[in-house]
C-alpha cells in the first residue's frame, strides 16, 4: 500500500490554491470546489476541497526534506515569498528539525528533515 494523496478542507478555493502554488505544488485539476496538486517532488497529489464548515480541521501534515540544509534554505527561501512560518527550523528532541506553518484556512503543516531517525529512531521498538 502507498499513500496518495491529503486532502484539506477549504473556506476559499482561489486562496488555498495560490498559497499551495507559492508552496511550488504543480496544479493538475481545478475547479471551483475541488484542486488537485502534484507534491514539488515524488509521486504524491494532495488536494484542497471546498468546505468551509470544516476547514482548518484536517490532519497535520508533514513534509519531508533531504538534509537539514534544503529544510533551512527552504524555509528561507518560502519566507522570502511571503509565506510565514509560526516556528523556524528547529531541531527537536524527537530528533527531527522542523518548521512549522498553517495554510490560509489553519490546516497544520511541518516541514522537516529527519534522517536515519524517520524510521529507525534509537527507541524503536
Amino acid at each position: 500500500m502507498r499513500l496518495n494523496q491529503v486532502t484539506f478542507p477549504v473556506a476559499d478555493i482561489p486562496r488555498a490554491r495560490a498559497f499551495w502554488l507559492k508552496l511550488g505544488f504543480a496544479l493538475i485539476v481545478d475547479s471551483p470546489h475541488y484542486c488537485r496538486f502534484e507534491t514539488p517532488e515524488g509521486e504524491a497529489t494532495l488536494s484542497i476541497s471546498l468546505n468551509p464548515e470544516a476547514a482548518g480541521s484536517g490532519p497535520k501534515v508533514y513534509f519531508e526534506y533531504e538534509s537539514a540544509e534544503a529544510l533551512d534554505f527552504a524555509v528561507a527561501l518560502y519566507e522570502r515569498n511571503g509565506i510565514e512560518f509560526e516556528t523556524a527550523p528547529e531541531d527537536q528532541s524527537w530528533l527531527w528539525r522542523e518548521a512549522q506553518l498553517t495554510d490560509p484556512d489553519g490546516n497544520r503543516l511541518i516541514l522537516y528533515y529527519a534522517g536515519e531517525n524517520r524510521l529507525n529512531p534509537p527507541w524503536r521498538v
